[in-house]
């Protein structure tokens, strides 16, 4: 590495972009990693229990809570009375309370809490409560809210370029059409858990399973009336997030905080399963309708569409989550004339919230959709079409996003030839069309579909990060940043970078829980920008340390600056080579400093939500896969016989942490795609609240073949950290190819001359009646 260097270089001769095992991962496999439910408990520590409301909208008349109370073991009961703040809003709108005081917005509502010397004492107790209600017309689905008049829980969006109702009017052909795209339930290994112990002057420490530790310093401070100062969070690890415990996580360390003040004791609040799907929020659901004008050619002159998401009874992140869905409504594909607008529904349900993609994946489906219902409209090829409408070459006409963002860097032409080419998907297609001519039960399918993500918050400020480094005498290094660790390997990522930067070891490098009192105003660990952040944090401050340290080498030593070269667990000076340690405790009784804060900020991005025009993403990731499906046109069963994926990372930092983010997310993303449904009855009570009724991929659902591909030739042209891209989100995109296959099969029993419009998830119930409503047609 160049010593003075202030951007990251292209290639790093050290140990980034290589092979490297998590650093808890031998931990996950033996059992040993420590999460909060497995730290030592504080003296006297009290454990907290939710009792929950049984409506999904009325009026508490009456809330007897004698029985509570006087249950053995049970040490206080808190209602919103004593609350001094009852909102933990993360939207700012005041419209969440930490506790239900008179009106009830969705089933499961917590509206008391109990705190008793046992979990199961308080568990118990929460069930003995008496209350009366008056009920209110309950808005459960968007087709509800839309006939209560469509109450909005924030500003919708538009995003608009050209003319589309005049494209529309003038193209060749026009279609519309409706999609339902479903929710998803987080179903993290580890449920939201929160230990709050009291300090002196009104200080609280907090251990949160949060992906936003200063989101929960906020919030318990708001709560508490205290200054920020006062509150310290702590994340270790999470059992995973998924977006699930950006904003979620606040209720229960504002619960666990204000008892822990009230009295004066530690207090535990962790929520089991059905607690935790009945009480949090999840990926929102869409109504999609669409209006496309396009040619023979299968070119799309014009798209109008209107994206209506079921966001419960809060705003949440519902604003930021429903706009990127209208930034991926394109996907991969350049529209000539567009205009799309986001409908924030309110409902009475859980607030939904942030899930891996945070409403991209819901646009991209979107996409898809035009692109499938094209091509059975002229009787082509699918990936014929989407290949027609990709945007072009940097200099063409077709690179102009629906948000007026330049695509800069489109390398979606060269992906999806060489997957299509490495997968024989051709050939394979038109075995599959003859091999449904002659089955009578069994049909085949298969699809090949692309992704083209955005990666940056699209709130402009998140894009920054801090990072804390310390370099200790003997050579051994402490980093701290404002990223958070749910199992995606961003601690070894970051460690990564440091260790290459001073060219040592990796297992020098000590991984520290995150907290609020070392690296301040963090962002979220969300929107795929982990890395992108905190790596560059930490390499800034690293890069502060080490020109110190060659100022100093080449004043001691009389050397110029370009004489001093870190190697390998040593430094040379001239022609003077000392071992690490050594040249480290020599600079400390020189008094140099070894300890620095970095900072970073994304450039470049900006975003005028008023006008709907900016550059909101730093780049863009992009990948394909092919699906390939066997359908039971019986019972509307399937099996996924084979899936390959060729994804773009750039210049991978990981390559083995990275391709498995993609396999994960691939699977996910097919879970949220055909068998995991989430289902409300008439009353509002979410029924899919558990594994029994909730289904989940298992490994066996995975594809019977897998081949997952780094595009190893990719490297981002911008000055990311070592030329990566993000992984986290766009992965979970993949998996539309596993849809579009599944709809292949299907057509065959209609000769391919109609688009089956399979909702999301495809359930074999959905897939079964889309044969019978085929054959009959």
């Amino acid at each position: 590495m160049n010593k003075m260097d202030t951007t990251f270089p292209t290639v790093i001769n050290g140990p980034l972009h290589t092979d490297r095992r998590h650093d808890s991962a031998h931990k996950h496999v033996a059992g040993s990693a420590d999460y909060i439910d497995d730290m030592p408990e504080p003296a006297g520590m009290l454990h907290a229990a939710l009792g929950m409301t049984d409506r999904a909208h009325a009026i508490i008349t009456s809330m007897d809570l004698s029985g509570v109370e006087t249950y053995p073991g049970v040490v206080a009961v808190l209602t919103a009375k004593d609350f001094p703040v009852n909102d933990i809003s993360s939207a700012h709108k005041h419209d969440e309370p930490v506790l239900a005081e008179k009106l009830v917005e969705f089933h499961g509502q917590p509206t008391f809490v109990v705190i008793a010397e046992t979990r199961a004492a308080a568990r118990q107790a929460a069930r003995r409560a008496r209350i009366d209600y008056e009920d209110l017309p309950a808005i459960l689905s968007v087709a509800d809210a839309k006939a209560a008049g469509g109450k909005l829980v924030t500003e919708p969006l538009t995003l608009k370029r050209g003319d589309a109702d005049t494209a529309l009017a003038k193209a060749p052909k026009r279609l519309q059409g409706q999609m339902e795209v479903g929710g998803q339930e987080h179903f993290y290994l580890e449920g939201h858990i929160s230990i709050a112990i009291p300090g002196e002057d009104d200080e609280m420490t907090i251990w949160a399973s949060t992906q936003h530790p200063s989101e929960i310093q906020h919030m318990v401070a708001n709560v508490l009336e205290v200054p920020s100062n006062a509150v310290t969070v702590f994340v270790r690890r999470m059992g995973g997030g998924f977006g699930g415990k950006e904003t979620q996580g606040n209720q229960f360390a504002a619960i666990a905080a204000i008892a822990a003040r009230k009295l004066k004791r530690a207090i535990k609040i962790r929520l089991d399963r059905d607690e935790d799907m009945a009480a949090t929020g999840k990926r929102h659901d869409f109504v999609i309708d669409y209006d496309i004008g396009f040619d023979e050619e299968g070119r799309i002159h014009g798209v109008k569409a209107e994206f209506a998401a079921r966001c419960g009874f809060s705003a949440d992140l519902s604003g930021p989550v429903t706009d990127r869905a209208l930034f991926h409504v394109d996907n991969a594909y350049f529209y000539p004339h567009v205009e799309v607008k986001s409908l924030p529904l309110k409902t009475n349900t859980v607030s939904n919230t942030a899930f891996r993609g945070f409403g991209g994946p819901q646009g991209c489906v979107g996409a898809e959709r035009f692109m499938e219902e094209i091509a059975y409209a002229l009787g082509k090829d699918p990936l014929d079409v989407r290949i027609a409408n990709f945007y072009g070459e940097p200099g063409s006409d077709h690179v102009l996003t629906p948000y007026h963002q330049t695509v800069e860097d489109n390398i979606m032409p060269r992906l999806v030839a060489e997957l299509s080419e490495k997968t024989d998907y051709r050939k394979r297609r038109e075995e599959i069309i003859a091999f449904n001519k002659q089955s009578r039960v069994i049909r085949k399918g298969i699809a090949l579909t692309p992704v083209k993500f955005g990666i940056s918050f699209t709130m402009t400020a998140f894009n920054q990060a801090g990072a804390l480094v310390h370099v200790y005498q003997d050579g051994s290094i402490h980093l701290n940043h404002g990223g958070t660790e749910m199992g995606q390997g961003l601690y070894t990522k970051v460690a990564q970078v440091i260790a290459d930067c001073f060219q040592v070891d990796l297992d020098r490098v000590k991984i520290t829980a995150t907290t609020t009192g070392k690296v301040p105003n963090t962002s979220a660990t969300a929107a795929s920008s982990g890395t992108d952040l905190n790596g560059m944090a930490a390499y800034d401050a690293a890069r502060q340390i080490k020109e110190r340290l060659v100022g100093f080498a080449a004043e001691k030593w009389k050397v110029s600056e370009a004489d001093v070269e870190f190697l390998p667990n040593r430094v040379r000076v001239g022609t003077d080579i000392i071992p690490f340690p050594e040249f480290i405790s020599q600079a400390y009784f020189a008094r140099i400093q070894l300890s620095a804060a970095g900072f970073y900020k994304t450039p470049e991005i900006h975003w005028n939500r008023a006008t709907g025009q900016g550059r909101p993403f730093y780049y863009f990731s992009y990948g394909a896969s092919v699906s390939e499906v066997s359908v039971d046109t019986l019972t509307g069963e399937y099996i996924v016989n084979r899936a390959d994926v060729l994804h773009d990372v750039g210049h991978s930092l990981n390559p083995a942490i990275d391709k498995g983010q993609v396999e994960g997310g691939f699977i996910q993303g097919m879970g949220w795609l055909t068998t995991e449904e989430l289902w409300w009855d008439g009353k509002g009570r979410l029924r899919t609240h558990a594994p029994s009724t909730y289904k989940i991929p298992l490994a066996s659902d995975k594809p019977e073949i897998f081949n997952v591909e780094l595009a190893e030739w990719s490297v981002n042209k911008l000055p990311t950290i070592g030329r990566s891209k993000a992984v986290g989100e766009p992965p979970l995109v993949l998996p539309i190819s596993v849809v579009e296959a599944i709809s292949m099969a299907v057509a065959s029993v209609a000769d391919y001359r109609q688009c089956p419009r399979i909702d999301t998830p495809t359930t074999p119930e959905r897939v079964l009646m889309a044969i019978e409503r085929l054959k009959t047609a």
